[in-house]
């Protein structure tokens, strides 16, 4: 773990709001210097805290109106089950995000979709005919607010 101070916070915050800032605005919104910033920049990254850069879409825009996040158990337990699941799911291209968690269901998944009934198609001949799968509970998104995490 690195110790951060309240620069280091603020440097993070500025990031997570927008990842695209260069080292010589982040200095000027930070008070630093372009070299000094970058410093900090860098010595966060060899950390660990800073990983890399993403690029987020709007997948509205690009077609895709419907979010729907799923809770799955797997009707049999065991590694391999885990695994055939995994190995299964990962080649959806509507699923955009794959949790195994601990709770009433043993993985949580987004999906995204162009409308119901194009969910509807992508839950029963994609989601339902997976390895294992049992019970499926959705729940679809309606709003949604994109916050950073705890920084420091």
């Amino acid at each position: 773990m690195i110790d951060l101070d309240d620069t280091d916070r603020a440097l993070l915050r500025g990031l997570s709001l927008e990842g695209d800032l260069s080292a010589g605005e982040l200095g000027r919104r930070l008070g630093l210097s372009q070299p000094a910033a970058w410093r900090r920049v860098k010595r966060l990254e060899e950390a660990g805290v800073l990983q890399g850069l993403r690029i987020e879409t709007d997948r509205a825009a690009l077609g895709f109106g419907v979010t729907v996040f799923l809770g799955v158990k797997l009707a049999a337990k065991g590694r391999g089950s885990f695994e055939d699941f995994e190995r299964a799911v990962v080649a959806i291209p509507e699923v955009q995000v794959v949790q195994h968690v601990l709770g009433l269901f043993d993985y949580r998944l987004r999906v995204v979709a162009r409308d119901i009934p194009d969910f509807e198609r992508v839950l029963r001949r994609r989601v339902m005919t997976l390895p294992g799968v049992g019970n499926v509970e959705a729940n679809v998104l309606l709003s949604e607010e994109a916050r950073p995490g705890p920084i420091g």
